[in-house]
This record gives structure tokens, C-alpha cells and sequence, in this order.
């Protein structure tokens, strides 16, 4: 779906019509398909095929995740992992299918390291400095847990977080790419925990680390 948008967002702007990226923008380039007049025929209708296309994919898409959704609600693991702030069931679901047993780990760094969400390590005047992720192990769950970071970032920064709270202290002082990072991490970290010992998750009181 993204490739065709893409293609569309493309072809639309060999005529001067610049479209945002992103799914959500798709209402105005159907907008413009329809109230252009300048646009060849024969570029409308390439387009206008374009459009449908993506409107087939995103209701095929939408069908899935409903039956995802249903699926992660009912499963004991995955339930649980949703109650997560930025775990939906498409992660959820992910993380249950795709990790091995929680307890082949001994603590929850060390699974989020083989996600590849344990910074590295640098030494330098003596001090030990964090720099940035290793990118190993799972790259399609380290997506999925740094998109679903980055949408709690996102809604804090626009809404709001507790005072004194881990992230509201991150986001004085920090980028978000690089909060969302260790939100990411911070996260898988809690599923480990939830999948070894049980239970839901809890959000720490305000103030707490």
C-alpha cells in the first residue's frame, strides 16, 4: 500500500500537486483526483486506478487487523502484552509468535538486547558512555516497538505526561527519536516481565523511574 501511494504521491506531483506522506492523507488525493481540472485524462485515470488500488489494499488491511485484534484479545499472552502503553495487537501478537521462550533470558535486558534496543557501549576518558542502538537481532519487532514508542511520545508531547514521570523528565531534555529509542527499550523490557512472571501491566506511580 505504501508503494502505491508513493507512486500516486509521484505521479501527482509531475503536475505540481504535492500530497504529505502517510496513509492518512489519502482523503486529499482522492480530493484532488475529483476538483483538478488541469489533469491529462489519461493521468487522471492512471491515478484514479492508483486510488482504488489503495482503497482495496487498506480495506483488506483493515479486515485483518480486525481479526488480529479479536485473535490478540483472546489470547492469554498477547492480552496481556496490550495492556503495554505502545503495544497494539499487531505487535502483541509479533512479539508472542516471533520471540523464543521468555525465560531462555535472564533478565529483560537482555531481551531487548536480542531485539537490538541495548545501546552500545563506549569508553572514553574513563566513563562508560551509551551510544546508539546495536540494530541487532529482531529488526521487525524492534520496528514495531519503536513505532508504537514513538506514538506514546508523540501523544505525551501533544497531551501531556505526569510531572516528575520518567518520560516528562526524558522529554525536557531530550530529542523524541531518541526517547521513543528508549521508550522502546523500556518496553520490551516490561513484556519480558509481564510473559515470565504474569499479570498486566501497572503504571509506575508519578515520579517513579
Amino acid at each position: 500500500r505504501t508503494q502505491a501511494i508513493n507512486a500516486l504521491r509521484g505521479h501527482l506531483a509531475e503536475f505540481g500537486l504535492i500530497v504529505a506522506q502517510g496513509v492518512r492523507h489519502i482523503p486529499r488525493l482522492d480530493e484532488l483526483l475529483a476538483t483538478y481540472p488541469d489533469l491529462p485524462d489519461l493521468a487522471r485515470s492512471l491515478c484514479q486506478n492508483l486510488l482504488t488500488h489503495v482503497k482495496s489494499l487498506s480495506e483488506q488491511i483493515a479486515e485483518l487487523e480486525k481479526g488480529l485484534r479479536v485473535r490478540a484479545r483472546q489470547d492469554e499472552v498477547a492480552s496481556r502484552l496490550m495492556t503495554i502503553p505502545g503495544i497494539g495487537a499487531i505487535c502483541a501478537t509479533a512479539i508472542e509468535a516471533l520471540s523464543p521462550s521468555a525465560e531462555t533470558f535472564s533478565k529483560g535486558r537482555d531481551f531487548a538486547a536480542w531485539i537490538g534496543l541495548t545501546p552500545k557501549q563506549n569508553s572514553s576518558g574513563g566513563k562508560d558512555r551509551l551510544g546508539k542502538i546495536s540494530r541487532m537481532g529482531r529488526r521487525d519487532l524492534r520496528r514495531l516497538l519503536v513505532l508504537g514508542a514513538t506514538a506514546v511520545v508523540r501523544w505525551e508531547r501533544r497531551y501531556g505526561s505526569p510531572a516528575g514521570s520518567w518520560l516528562a523528565r526524558m522529554l525536557s531534555k531530550k530529542p523524541p527519536k531518541l526517547i521513543a529509542v528508549a521508550l522502546a527499550n523500556k518496553t520490551a523490557r516490561i513484556a519480558w516481565a509481564l510473559m515470565v512472571r504474569g499479570g498486566a501491566y501497572q503504571a509506575p506511580a508519578s515520579g517513579a523511574a
